[in-house]
């Protein structure tokens, strides 16, 4: 016979405690992940080749006591709260990584979002649209999960008994005054303790970084009302002279002076400078301070053409809205014609009117029908010889004004990869030539996994731009001057931390009367500049350039 234990008081107790437990055990495991999460993004460096600077965030605690003593409203907005700030932190110092991995600096709200659509279009034009659509989605929607994921697990807090938040309550109190009296001793006596509470001023100091470019542009208005150089006519030591003006990609001082490039490159100018005195031509060599590295070339041809510090996107933005006179322009009213010469430029280009070219030779109009290497659109001996047959071939004729050209070389742009290599100037034709090329070495995927191979590509293509603009110029060389100067210093993958901003310049003509003029510069002779060459800013160079050839 079946005998039923009638159901006591002291059962219910008993089940109820065994649910809080499971429901405070399940409540423990969402708050270990929310407070991992607030860890990880408080003490992610916005360096992140740097993690000795890495401390405790003391933040951690505050964020428990809160959570641990706050109910209803309070409860709700904090949990907002949290995650929103937390969830803006964790993008910024993300994209902190991503411009000082490229660009040597934080990221300025301010200021890059307007160039986030030149980072899609390298991107793209570097692995593709989809694998580039890929990896922004992948990101977006990691950092969108990581939000999710650290709301959800605040909740913890909400399902822990009234005793163990209580608990809760005075542990993270004690974690938070203890962390508060090791930072007022590490104040006090400038040690390290491995605590830090700087959440706050994270924001502080990017909203003060904000005020700071407002400001910038401020003052940049008082630089656009002084301008050194008249208007001219200039350059009267140069008439009947063309002028060539190269920017050449990422051609920075490392590649001289970086013991892993210095063997290669200082044969590869010597031999330059061996072939081009062949061909009656000599050279002056010196240091040009960019004011940007890794990336955002147009700052650095603003910033020599316009003769103003054109250090961000900000500046640059007003100038080409200004008065100033650019070098082209300079040039155009003395009698030159002048071009631009872009195989880089693929899309609108409205901000070409603030220089003053009679012509434009974007990447559709040079006449390339080969296959592009990657995001390069064709290489740097299809795009000189294309300025020759568009620009040149008629100087000789009557009437025919010399001409001012600005071209960007674009081989040595990242990836480096596929590399091109010289040919014979007389097959190059319309550049099915270089198909081969385009189609040859690894992807960017592979390349870019070794940063050794990544270092040995940038030096190839260096290499092969010098030794294109040297068999260049002792081809067509006649009645020019050259200015040949690197934009700006490769990402620091490449030079490593802590590179100069300096970049090269050679000029080079077959008239020694034209040199003579630089003597005041006090550059080198020759295609390699010394250690101790004199370095100028570059937006020094526009008005050097007018009182050496007045």
């Amino acid at each position: 016979m079946n005998e039923f234990r009638p159901f006591r008081q002291s059962d219910a107790a008993r089940i109820g405690h065994i649910a809080q437990r499971k429901a405070n055990g399940s409540a423990f495991l969402r708050i270990t992940i929310a407070l991992a999460i607030v860890v990880a993004i408080l003490a992610l460096p916005s360096d992140f080749t740097d993690f000795s600077e890495v401390r405790f965030p003391l933040e951690v605690a505050a964020v428990a006591l809160l959570a641990s003593v706050l109910a209803g409203l309070g409860f709700s907005l904090l949990r907002i709260a949290v995650t929103l700030l937390l969830a803006a932190m964790l993008f910024l110092k993300l994209a902190d990584i991503g411009t000082g991995t490229a660009f040597q600096r934080p990221f300025n709200p301010y200021l890059d979002l307007k160039i986030l659509t030149d980072g899609w279009n390298l991107l793209s034009g570097s692995v593709g649209i989809t694998e580039a659509a890929g990896i922004i989605c992948a990101g977006l929607l990691a950092w969108l999960f990581v939000a999710v994921v650290l709301y959800w697990s605040l909740g913890g807090f909400l399902r822990l008994s009234g005793e163990v938040r209580r608990k809760a309550a005075l542990v993270s109190g004690a974690v938070l005054l203890i962390g508060l009296a090791a930072l007022a001793v590490q104040n006090a006596d400038r040690r390290t303790l491995g605590v830090e509470a700087d959440a706050a001023s994270y924001f502080v100091n990017r909203i003060a970084m904000v005020k700071d470019s407002i400001a910038d542009l401020a003052r940049f208005e008082d630089e656009l009302k002084q301008d050194p150089v008249t208007a001219g006519p200039h350059f009267s030591a140069l008439a009947g002279t063309d002028v060539v003006l190269v920017f050449v990609e990422s051609y920075g001082r490392s590649a001289i002076e970086d013991p892993r490039y210095a063997a290669v490159l200082n044969s590869r100018l010597t031999s330059v400078e061996n072939e081009i005195e062949a061909a009656g031509l000599q050279a002056r060599s010196g240091w040009l301070t960019s004011p940007t590295v890794g990336g955002i070339s147009w700052l650095a041809h603003g910033t020599l053409l316009s003769g103003l510090w054109v250090n961000n996107q900000g500046r640059y933005d007003r100038m080409i809205t200004s008065e100033r006179k650019s070098l082209n322009n300079l040039f155009r009213s003395s009698g030159w014609r002048t071009t631009a010469v872009m195989p880089a430029i693929t899309l609108d280009w409205p901000e070409a009117g603030y220089f003053g070219y009679d012509s434009i030779h974007a990447a559709a109009g040079l006449g390339y029908r080969g296959k592009p290497f990657n995001w390069v659109t064709m290489p740097d001996q299809f795009t000189l010889e294309a300025f020759e047959r568009l620009e040149r071939q008629a100087r000789d004729e009557p009437g025919h004004k010399p001409v001012m050209a600005e071209m960007a070389l674009i081989s040595s742009h990242a990836p480096w990869t596929p590399l091109p290599s010289l040919v014979d100037w007389d097959r190059i034709g319309d550049g099915a030539v270089f198909n081969a090329q385009a189609e040859s070495g690894d992807p960017p995927s592979v390349v870019w996994a070794d940063p050794n191979r990544v270092r040995a590509q940038y030096l190839t293509s260096i290499d092969y731009t010098i030794e294109t603009l040297g068999s260049y110029m002792a081809r067509y060389g006649k009645n020019t001057l050259f200015i040949l100067l690197g934009d700006h210093q490769p990402a620091s993958i490449v030079t490593g931390e802590g590179a100069s901003r300096d970049a090269p310049m050679h000029i080079v003509t077959g008239n020694p009367d034209l040199l003579k003029r630089l003597d005041g510069w006090n550059w080198q002779k020759g295609m390699i500049p010394l250690p101790s060459t004199p370095v100028y800013r570059m937006d020094e160079f526009r008005r050097k350039l007018v009182e050496s050839f007045d």
